[in-house]
């Protein structure tokens, strides 16, 4: 062997809060297997609790250093920049929330291997049975959703998408009511995402036939130097966008959204809902970034063809929709369509990517703490067979509840982007960029920009109709004699609600507090 040749090192200062997270959750497996059934409750809740909030200390005391890598970390493969700094913190936030309303008594099934109605099921409920093993699961899952967008290489993007999704298979399945319903949607979500999976293996091994490399700079220098383009390229191109447009609901991949955001836990369709969306148009914006920076004029045309559709898909089919849950599955499309048009707008110079990625950054932060919070709501309105999800039952619900009603009216219209909420201020940003970049000299694509922002207020407009619709209905409808019960809410979910209606509220009023934050994180842009 030759000793000359130094021996790799893994950075694991800068790897911290991901090995963070991953150690906890090995934790978590061995206290499945070994600790009394009686004492595992109390050792996973602060152990997940603690882990998130120390792997996000350690996010914000390598922000706080200056101490932002320039180069990838783990012999190339992780590259945690400004950018994915920022995606770690708000996953961590939203993770921990989400973790609080994971610890609500009553979400999840007291035995997943009994019947439905059977008497083993309620032999477990009556023992107090309880899969203690969502929290290990939740932790893997986070720590993917940490991998996934920070990835340098597509084959470590595709461990990163393989641990965030697998665990949330499981989790979507272990409802305690309706459990037809969420077994349904977790077979579902599986099927969908294990074709979106090969998907994008299959075209990263595609891509790696034409590069001879899976590093995303490596992909971007062999395209340089290519004087045509070449179809096996094309073709994994394409490919690798199925997967990534599938994880984050982008149409026409979109069909698996509503059921599984209906069958799943509430606390576990909070967590998809923000931390997988977060984490998956991080992913989006570092292939197409990194990888695919020579390739602008060739996938820009297509990218706007599927914000268009999402945006207006999300938009128009959540008019139809009579259940809670449903509406906001499609309302998270139309947002996924939004944030695309600011992956639209990263092209051109360094200065005019800084301000699209700042508007991303700034997005994602705000709308998914918000989502938290309405699906923290949700879980509180109760019919005896579970949680209300008919709109119809929803009604005079600000009559019998004014401040929860409240609360999640201002939800609401921080979805539909209403002056002096979190929401105005991040469709903002992100049309304001879109704007912008449809000025830079030399772009064809500027009057294209303008049409895609013209789209997106329309939407805009569209969904503010179906959200304006469930706050008349609970204010200016009767309340039903025999209407769903308002839960008495414990500390976590108060506190989650209360921390989601304080961002959106202070984020509206002031939104530098966070536009500044992202504008530092977007500066430094991605490791190429």
């Amino acid at each position: 062997m030759n000793s000359s040749i130094p021996a790799p090192t893994i950075e694991y200062g800068t790897l911290a809060p991901l090995l963070v997270v991953f150690g906890a959750a090995v934790i978590g497996v061995l206290v499945e297997a070994f600790a009394p059934r009686y004492l595992r409750k109390s050792i996973h809740v602060p152990l997940t609790l603690l882990s998130l909030f120390g792997a996000f200390m350690l996010v914000l005391v390598q922000v706080l250093r200056g101490n932002v890598p320039t180069a990838p970390v783990a012999m190339g493969a992780v590259a945690v920049d400004g950018p994915a700094l920022f995606i770690w913190g708000v996953i961590l936030v939203l993770s921990f929330v989400c973790v609080l309303l994971i610890n609500d008594e009553g979400h999840f099934v007291a035995s997943a291997a009994a019947v439905p109605g059977s008497a083993d099921e309620e032999e477990a409920e009556t023992q107090g049975g309880g899969h203690t093993e969502v929290y290990p699961l939740v932790l893997f899952a986070v720590g993917g959703m940490l991998l996934f967008p920070a990835s340098h290489d597509l084959l470590t993007m595709f461990v990163g998408l393989e641990v965030m999704s697998l665990p949330l298979y499981l989790l979507c399945g272990l409802a305690r009511r309706r459990r037809l319903l969420s077994q349904e949607a977790s077979m579902k979500y599986f099927l969908l995402g294990a074709f979106s999976s090969a998907f994008f293996l299959y075209g990263t091994a595609m891509v790696y036939g034409f590069a001879g490399t899976v590093s995303l700079p490596g992909i971007n220098e062999a395209m340089a130097k290519s004087a045509s383009l070449d179809p096996i390229l094309m073709l994994g191109l394409a490919l690798l966008g199925v997967g990534l447009l599938f994880k984050i609901g982008a149409a026409p991949f979109q069909a698996w959204k509503p059921d599984v955001y209906q069958g799943a836990p509430t606390p576990i369709t909070a967590l998809m809902a923000s931390g997988t969306l977060v984490a998956a148009v991080g992913a989006v914006l570092r292939v197409f970034w990194v990888g695919l920076g020579n390739l602008d004029w060739n996938w820009r045309p297509i990218i706007w063809g599927v914000a268009a559709l999402t945006m207006i898909v999300g938009s128009i089919l959540a008019i139809t929709q009579t259940e809670i849950k449903r509406m906001l599955a499609y309302s998270s499309i139309a947002h996924a369509g939004f944030l695309l048009v600011g992956v639209m707008a990263t092209f051109g110079s360094a200065e005019q990517n800084a301000v699209s990625l700042k508007a991303i950054l700034f997005y994602l932060a705000v709308y998914g703490i918000t989502t938290v919070g309405a699906f923290a709501v949700v879980t509180l309105i109760r019919d005896p067979g579970g949680e209300a999800g008919h709109l119809s039952r929803w009604a005079g619900l600000g009559k019998r509840a004014p401040v929860l009603a409240g609360v999640f009216a201002f939800f609401l219209l921080a979805f539909a982007g209403i002056p002096m909420t979190s929401g105005f201020f991040g469709k903002y940003a992100v049309f304001a960029a879109a704007l912008s970049s449809g000025t830079q000299p030399g772009d064809s694509m500027g009057g294209w920009m303008a049409g895609l922002v013209v789209v997106g207020v329309v939407a805009s407009a569209i969904a503010a109709f179906f959200y304006v619709r469930v706050i008349v209905l609970m204010f200016f409808s009767e309340p039903a004699a025999d209407g769903p019960a308002i839960a008495v809410p414990t500390m976590g979910t108060v506190a989650v609600i209360a921390v989601s209606l304080l961002v959106t509220v202070g984020v509206g009023l002031y939104p530098e507090s966070v536009l500044g934050v992202a504008n530092d994180a977007a500066r430094s842009l991605f490791i190429r």
